[in-house]
Parts: structure tokens; C-alpha cells; sequence
């Protein structure tokens, strides 16, 4: 598609989120009693926000123009953290993870796909560079200990290739033989040809026995063709059909975006350069000259030179404010008083909110006062950057003439007023260290002072001795001050516990729609669910779309490794410095149950599982909200936890179901086609999917790669694809019993949320015989 196209998509999601901004601002702020009607206003927020979400996104990829692009940004940041508020008041409104929102879709007119939340490119571009270095670290790292075995390449002996050199030497003679001879067979062939013209005239058999060889030839030559190339695809020197036409698509699809990613960083730097060239002296010079005639006018009034402010004051910038040193002090003191005046507020309203708390207490008590207001949405941190990026685009490209921009890459004008901020900034830099230098002569040869460093020396020594004194939370502490990160993400990877994720993208999981929710914005967030429903491929798909590190602290992962109290301190130290120093990254605990298990096997005590305990909610307190770490857990057997320091550590429990029908017909289609498999008619993929009931993602896989083997894809030509043949594999394993799930429905019933959701069933249960029997009395009277 042209970069019009792209530039239209842009245009018309910005009028998208003004008509949404414009109904929320009329909806939103308005209490509502009516839980039915909240929830279809936050379910329609959240399709609107997704759709306008996944336009900016895609217009945000593929535009080249960058001045365009950091708009789009902008506002896709906002967009992203406005869909996370919208979701969490739908959980927080139902008490569930999962919304069934199939009516809203249908008035709407849109299908589920519509809705998936796509995984935004910019997570991986803006660091590509970066997180090919550490792999190929950590790759290195893996081989150098024998963690990664690489692939040997076969060293060839001497009778090997004396037989190599034979074979393509006999193939070379049979060729030019085969030539020879061809060349001997139409020279005679003509011959015989000329002698029957003349003997024999026109002759409607011989005719007809020439179109019949002609086509017969040209057949057995196909046929010989399409033999050419099953034999080379069997031997594994080709591609199959479909996936070479897939191989070439993604190339040519690669090399067009790797030509559009060159061509969103280009002329930047040049600009920069001249800038720096044409204007970087003057910029220089006149920033010397304003600094050194504030000097002597601070001198002449004060008496004596001013100290230079430090960087983090603002350098040279303070000094160039333009203001007197009598204007300064007054500012200084009118800062102070103000202050003053801030904290008597903060006093009062702290007392004032002490006492809406004990009143507060009172009507939760009686409960009218919530009854009363109704839902409200709390308040956003993303709407105004919403509005601002929505501001800038009116004021700046809604209305900009563009027919000169035939190449819509960047604006010039646009990018020097940006880089130029960027190259004063590095020339004041410079200025700042030559003029510091500059005023400690003029203080030595005019008023004979000396710098102050030894001075500030002594003050940020008792400094030093003072923050010592105070008392540091056990997991910030650095128990490794002398090492570097490198060494500490070697020893990681050395001992097991920084492994390296596999290459899965969520549009590879086909399964629930459940699990194409985007990741929770929480320390620590639990997969539950079945063997086999793909908990461990989607850790390693939140990696692979992110481009986070993976660490493995599973019980079976760190047994034997850092022993002892001080040795497991330690190890969480390394990964928690390690994980926020390279972030984003992903903390994952398989048969995290075994950690908080209620008592531990005899086959598990030399394991010692439960050493994690005591220390995850330590390692959690540790993270801040900046930190991009996120603890994953995994379990197929939450119900052997003991649920209350369970649901301490994890925030977010997402309890992932078996597939249901759609999910299964959809995954067998799937799967059969990756696997080079063909769909015909002999294979009725809707029976799979309903014998395939009660039978996890993990069972499909195992039943296809089972029946698709390299020898029954050379047969399907002859002999196609049958039901039969993967309803057999299939019933060779153990499907999810119902029972088993019946025991994760009563787990999850226990949980904080599962909780809730039953308190709330209970509530309307009762408001609902309330009605109804106001209704049946009113009928008596009547």
C-alpha cells in the first residue's frame, strides 16, 4: 500500500478517538446505577479504543514520514494505556478476567479478529540492534559452557570425497554422452523424415500419430518434472509448494520493511551535522559572551564573582534567566513562603480526609451511600495525553498542504527546529566546562579566592557517612557493588538461570481467546490450567514479542544452585539487578505450586521447593512501577498451594481452559497446513473438532506431528488424508477428564476474584426475589 493510504488510515483513527474522547467526556463523568448498561458502555470504550488502536498502530509502522511517526506515538501510548484502564473497570465491574461481549461485536458489525490486540512493532524496532547483541552473548555464553550444542559440520574423510568427485565426474561424461547420442538420433530421425515425404504423400494417420506423440511427450515430461521435484523436496534440498511461497512473500515482505526502516532514519544526522557546521559557532560564541557578561554584572552588583551552578541545577542555563541577583533572592523567598502555605493545606485537607474516612466507614456500614451514587470511572492518567497528541495533530497536520512532499519521508524545516535544540544542548556543554574553568581564573587573578571543591569535598564525605546510617530493604541492597552486569548475566546464564527463550509469536497460538488478552500491567501474574494448554509457550511468547530476557527460578531449575540462605539471597540479587539493568524481562516459575505446596514428596526434598517461599514476596517488594520485570507463574496443579500466600504473590491468576469447538476447528486446519498436510474432502475437519472434545492444544499437536510423518506426505498425492487416521493417534492419549476441571472451578471459586464474582452472583440473586416479591404484593393489593 502507498504511503497515502497509510497517511488516510492515520487521519481517520484520529477521528475516531475525537468522537470517542468527545462520548466519554458526556458518558463517563455521569454516575450510573444500571451495572447492564456500564458494562456495555466499558465494553464499547474498550472495541472503539482497540480498533483506533490497531489503525495507529499499523499507520505508525509503515509510515515513513517521521515527523508523523512521533505524533502517532504519542498518541498510540496513550491509546494503549487507556485500553488497560477501560479493562481493568471491566474486571473490577465483573469480578472475571474473561468478557463475553459476542452482542456488542455483532451491533457493532465486526468479528472477534477485529478486536485481538496486536502486539506493537516498536517493542522489538526501537531495539533490534541491541537485542541481537545480547543474543549473540548469550548464544556464545551457552556454547562456551555446553548449555547450546551447536551443529557440527561434518568433517568429510578421503574416500568420501574421492566418491564425491567420481559421481559428479560420471554425471558430467553421462551428460555430454547424452548429448552426443541426442544430436546422432535427429540427424537420423530427419533423414527417415525426408525419405517418407518423398515416398509417400500426405497421409491423415501418420498426422495424427505425430499430435499423438507430440502430446504424449509433453505430458511424460511434466510428469518427469513434478517426479524431479517430490525427489528433491523428500531429499531436503527444496521447499515444499506452499511453504516456498510463503519463504519468498516473507522475503520480499522483509526486504521492503528493512527499506522503509532506512529510509525513517535517514537525513536526520545529516541535518544534524550541518547544523552543527553552519551554526554551531555562533551558538558558541554568543553563549560565552552572555556568560561572561553576566560575571561581571553579578560582580559589579554583588562585589564578587558568582559560583557556577552545578549540572544539576541547570549550568549555564541558570545563569542565563535573565534575571538580577535581587530579583533572584526575592524569588528564593517568595518559593519559601509559599511552601509554607502548601503544607498548612496539605495539614488541613489531611485532617479533612481523616474525617471523610471515619464517615466513609459509617455508610459502607449501612451501604446507601454506594447504592446511591452508582458507578462512576475513576480517574486517567492517559486522557490528557490523548488530547494533547490529538491537539497537535489539528494544529500541526490536519490542514498541511503535502502535494510538494512527494516522497513523504521528513520534513526538513520540522527536524532542524528539533535537532537544533539538540545541538545547543552539546554546546552548552562544552561552554559550561571551558567558562567554569574561565571563572575560577578570574576568581583567583581578581579577588585571590579559591575553588570550593575541597570544601564540598568534606560536606559530601559526612554526607556520604550520613546515608550510610540509614537502613537499607533487604533486596535493594547491592550485594555485588565491584561486578559489572556482563559478569553477573554470565553467571546467570552459566548456572542454568538466564536461558534463552524459544522464537514463538502469539499469532502461533491457536487456542481460547482468552489468551490473546495483553499481558496485565502487575509484578506477578499466574498461568493456570491443564498439561498441554500452552501456559509455557505463551512465557515464551510474551519474550519473544517484547524482547525480554528469560529467567528460569523453577524449583527443578535452581536445586543444587546457591545453597543456603546467604547463597539464595544472592542468586535473587544477581537476577533482580540483572533483569532491571537489561529490561524488559520475564521471571518465570514453573510448578510454581510446588513452592507454597502444603507438604512436600519424598522424591522432593532434595529439590527443596519451598526455599522460594519466604523470598518471592521480598524480590516482588523490590520491583518499583518503572521496572518493565514481570514474575510469571505456571501451574497445572494450583489446588496442592496453600491458597493464601498463593494469592499474595500472584495479583493476576488467568485460568486457561481446554479449547472449545471454534478454537479446535480452527487449530486442526491450522496444523495440518503447517504441517504440509492437504485438506480434501476424505477429511472432515468439523468431526475432528467435536471427537477432539475434552483434549488439549498439547494433544492436537502431538496427534498431527504423530500422523504427518516425511513418508505419509510423499503418499498423499496417491493416498489422501483421511479422519480416521488422526482420530486414531488422538485416542491413544488421556484427554482433560471432567472431573479435573470441575476441581480448577472450585480452585479458582476460592481465589480473591472467584470470591468476589460469588458475592456479586448472590447480590443480584437477592436484589432479583427482592423485585419480585414487591411485585407479587403489589399484586395482592390490587
Amino acid at each position: 500500500m502507498s504511503q497515502a493510504t497509510y497517511n488516510k488510515m492515520w487521519t481517520d483513527a484520529q477521528k475516531d478517538l475525537d468522537i470517542q474522547l468527545r462520548r466519554e467526556r458526556e458518558e463517563f463523568l455521569q454516575p450510573e446505577k444500571d451495572r447492564v448498561k456500564v458494562f456495555k458502555m466499558l465494553a464499547t470504550s474498550y472495541i472503539k479504543y482497540m480498533q483506533i488502536f490497531r489503525n495507529l498502530e499499523t499507520a505508525h509502522d509503515q509510515l515513513v514520514h517521521r515527523q508523523k511517526r512521533a505524533v502517532i506515538r504519542q498518541v498510540l501510548d496513550g491509546v494503549i494505556g487507556r485500553i488497560l484502564e477501560v479493562k481493568k473497570e471491566m474486571v473490577e465491574l465483573e469480578n472475571s478476567e474473561f468478557h463475553y461481549i459476542d452482542n456488542i461485536l455483532e451491533d457493532l458489525k465486526l468479528l472477534p479478529e477485529d478486536i485481538e490486540v496486536p502486539i506493537p512493532r516498536y517493542f522489538i524496532k526501537e531495539k533490534l540492534e541491541v537485542l541481537q547483541q545480547r543474543e549473540k552473548i548469550l548464544d556464545q555464553i551457552l556454547l562456551n559452557t555446553g548449555l547450546q550444542i551447536q551443529k557440527p559440520l561434518k568433517a568429510m574423510t578421503f574416500e568420501e570425497a574421492i566418491k564425491a568427485i567420481q559421481v559428479a565426474e560420471r554425471a558430467r561424461q553421462g551428460r555430454c554422452r547424452a548429448a552426443f547420442m541426442k544430436q546422432i538420433y535427429l540427424e537420423e530421425k530427419r533423414e527417415r523424415q525426408t525419405k517418407l515425404q518423398v515416398q509417400m504423400g500426405p497421409n491423415p494417420d501418420a498426422a495424427a500419430t505425430r499430435i499423438q506423440k507430440v502430446w504424449r511427450g509433453y505430458i511424460q515430461r511434466k510428469k518427469t518434472v513434478k517426479m524431479r521435484e517430490e525427489e528433491m523436496i523428500f531429499l531436503g534440498m527444496s521447499l515444499p509448494p506452499h511453504l516456498k511461497a510463503t519463504s519468498v512473500s516473507q522475503m520480499y515482505a522483509g526486504q521492503v520493511n528493512a527499506l522503509r526502516s532506512e529510509a525513517q532514519e535517514r537525513h536526520e544526522e545529516d541535518i544534524k551535522d550541518k547544523l552543527r557546521e553552519m551554526e554551531g559557532l555562533n551558538i558558541k560564541e554568543t553563549l560565552q559572551d552572555q556568560i561572561g557578561q553576566c560575571f561581571i554584572e553579578c560582580r559589579h552588583i554583588i562585589g564578587k564573582f558568582p559560583d557556577y551552578p552545578t549540572e544539576a541545577a541547570g549550568g549555564s542555563m541558570a545563569i542565563l534567566s535573565e534575571k538580577t541577583p535581587e530579583q533572584v533572592a526575592a524569588e528564593l523567598a517568595a518559593k519559601e513562603e509559599m511552601a509554607l502555605q502548601k503544607k498548612a493545606q496539605k495539614e488541613k485537607k489531611e485532617k479533612e480526609e481523616g474525617k471523610e474516612k471515619t464517615k466513609g466507614k459509617k455508610t459502607q456500614k449501612t451501604g446507601k451511600k454506594e447504592e446511591d451514587e452508582g458507578w462512576k470511572m475513576g480517574p486517567s492518567n492517559f486522557l490528557s495525553i490523548m488530547e494533547e497528541g490529538s491537539s497537535q495533530y489539528k494544529a500541526v497536520w490536519q490542514n498541511r498542504d503535502e502535494r510538494w512532499d512527494f516522497l513523504q519521508d521528513h520534513d526538513p524545516e520540522l527536524i532542524k527546529e528539533e535537532k537544533r535544540g539538540e545541538v545547543e544542548e552539546e554546546i552548552r556543554a562544552q561552554v559550561d566546562e571551558l567558562m567554569q574553568q574561565k571563572l575560577q581564573n578570574l576568581k583567583l587573578a581578581v579577588d585571590g579566592e579559591k575553588s570550593d571543591k575541597q570544601k564540598k569535598g568534606r560536606k559530601s564525605e559526612k554526607k556520604k557517612k550520613t546515608t550510610m546510617r540509614k537502613k537499607i530493604p533487604e533486596m535493594e541492597e547491592d550485594l555485588t557493588p565491584d561486578r559489572t552486569i556482563d559478569s553477573l548475566y554470565q553467571e546467570l546464564a552459566e548456572e542454568g538461570l538466564l536461558i534463552k527463550a524459544k522464537t514463538v509469536n502469539l499469532s502461533d497460538y491457536v487456542g481460547s481467546q482468552t489468551v490473546h488478552e495483553k499481558a496485565p500491567v502487575v509484578k506477578a501474574l499466574l498461568l493456570a490450567g491443564p498439561a498441554g494448554v500452552g501456559k509455557k509457550m505463551l512465557v515464551h511468547a510474551i519474550c519473544t514479542e517484547t524482547g525480554a530476557n528469560l529467567f528460569n527460578l523453577s524449583a527443578s531449575n535452581i536445586a543444587g544452585k546457591y545453597p543456603g540462605k546467604n547463597g539464595l539471597q544472592m542468586m535473587l540479587h544477581m537476577v533482580l539487578k540483572v533483569a532491571k539493568q537489561l529490561q524488559p524481562s520475564v521471571v518465570w516459575i514453573g510448578d510454581t505450586e510446588k513452592i507454597f505446596s502444603k507438604t512436600v514428596l519424598k522424591a522432593e526434598e532434595e529439590m527443596n521447593p519451598k526455599r522460594l517461599e519466604k523470598m518471592l514476596p521480598k524480590f516482588l517488594k523490590a520491583l518499583k512501577a518503572q521496572d518493565r520485570v514481570l514474575l510469571v507463574g505456571t501451574t497445572s496443579r494450583p489446588f496442592d498451594a496453600n491458597l493464601k500466600p498463593f494469592c499474595k504473590v500472584y495479583q493476576k491468576i488467568i485460568l486457561i481452559p481446554r479449547p472449545d469447538y471454534a478454537s479446535r476447528f480452527v487449530l486442526w486446519k491450522h496444523l495440518i497446513l503447517q504441517n504440509g498436510g492437504a485438506i480434501t474432502n476424505l477429511l472432515n475437519i468439523s468431526c475432528l473438532a467435536r471427537v477432539s472434545d475434552g483434549f488439549t492444544q498439547g494433544h492436537i499437536v502431538q496427534a498431527v506431528r504423530a500422523v504427518l510423518s516425511e513418508l505419509r506426505l510423499l503418499q498423499m498425492t496417491r493416498k489422501p488424508l483421511r479422519t480416521a487416521e488422526f482420530t486414531t493417534s488422538l485416542a491413544r492419549q488421556d484427554p482433560v477428564y471432567r472431573e479435573e476441571e470441575e476441581t480448577f472451578k472450585a480452585w479458582y471459586a476460592k481465589t480473591p476474584l472467584g470470591k468476589a464474582q460469588i458475592r456479586a452472583l448472590a447480590e443480584s440473586e437477592k436484589a432479583g426475589k427482592g423485585k419480585t416479591e414487591e411485585g407479587n404484593k403489589g399484586k395482592k393489593k390490587n
